[in-house]
């Protein structure tokens, strides 16, 4: 048998000697402060999927902005490299046109008009001509050139504006909820400071106020998926807000572990974990699949086969396992 058995064996026990030797009143004081430490501690749950969520944006964002600046830096030198081009083949015009005909410009009629001879003339305005469309084509090129890398600067310059707001108004929400978060974490501790307060045999049932299952994990690893058998791995260990492993968890970072174990990579949080993988009908869930639980996927387990889910669920309750349907059910997916 193994310890997380002979653990939960230990807990009903427990459980069951204290309904059955203590006075009411202590087995309702539990039964009030697992009621009210569920809501706090669901609400504290979805607030801690929300900023691990915004964490990534803020992360994306930041990369997105870099990219956007060294885009518009580009696209600045691009604009200013054209502008002095263009400058410049327009001094080099007149300077080749004032050199080779006293006077010259580079307007067709003119340089007619005030020739010495026919001949001289037409040889004076075909080069002129010459001259004046090659001058013309080129110039025309440059400003284009010009105008496009202008237009490119903007464009850009624009989208690193829209990206700041979004990022500034991304950290104003952070800031936000990190301050939600404060606030309902001062409240759980609190409950918990309670919980904790309680005798072992109370601290037993609420460790059991989920249900937990007796399972023995070499009996499904034949068929269990590589995930399932890294989750059953860590029965036992203890929840923490925003952990990963390997030593504490988080739902979804229970999801993001186990799965990590086989070279797998999930999304991070429960909400982005029901969106990716392939969606799969409740009622054809395989050992593997990732169920999300209660409005907005605030809650999220793996299948481990039988009608069973191995979830860290809780503050002060550890790794269990638990009935597939013990929890409104959100959807499920497969990765």
């Amino acid at each position: 048998m193994n310890s997380y058995s002979k653990r939960l064996i230990a807990a009903v026990s427990s459980s069951l000697l204290l309904l059955g030797l203590a006075p009411s009143v202590s087995a309702d004081e539990v039964d009030a402060l697992i009621q009210q430490m569920d809501h706090i501690s669901h609400e504290a749950s979805a607030k801690n999927e929300e900023v691990k969520q915004l964490q990534i944006d803020l992360e994306r964002g930041d990369e997105k902005l870099e990219e956007l600046k060294a885009r518009a830096a580009a696209a600045a030198v691009e604009a200013d490299k054209a502008r002095d081009r263009e400058q410049s083949y327009r001094q080099e015009v007149n300077r080749l046109a004032g050199s080779k005909y006293r006077g010259a410009t580079i307007d067709p009629l003119s340089n007619a008009l005030g020739a010495d001879s026919p001949q001289y003339a037409i040889d004076r305005a075909s080069y002129m001509s010459t001259l004046t469309r090659n001058a013309n084509e080129a110039l025309q090129d440059l400003r284009e050139v010009t105008q496009q890398a202008a237009k490119k600067r903007s464009e850009a310059d624009r989208s690193v504006a829209a990206v700041t707001y979004e990022q500034n108004s991304l950290k104003k929400r952070e800031e936000e909820l990190d301050r939600q978060q404060s606030e309902l974490k001062q409240r759980t501790d609190e409950i918990l400071d309670r919980v904790n307060a309680l005798s072992p045999d109370q601290r037993a049932r609420w460790e059991l106020k989920n249900g937990p299952l007796p399972i023995d994990p070499a009996a499904l690893s034949a068929a269990a998926s590589g995930a399932v058998q890294a989750a059953l791995s860590k029965l036992g260990a203890p929840y923490e807000w925003g952990a990963a492993g390997p030593d504490s968890f988080d739902c979804s970072g229970l999801v993001v572990w186990s799965f990590l174990q086989q070279g797998k990579q999930v999304p991070r949080t429960s909400q982005a974990q029901m969106a990716g993988g392939t969606p799969v009908d409740v009622n054809n869930l395989q050992p593997g699949d990732v169920v999300g639980y209660y409005p907005g996927a605030t809650h999220v387990g793996i299948y481990i086969g039988d009608g069973k889910l191995v979830h860290a669920s809780d503050y002060g309750i550890p790794v269990q396992v638990v009935a597939v349907d013990s929890m409104p059910i959100y959807g499920a997916r497969r990765y």
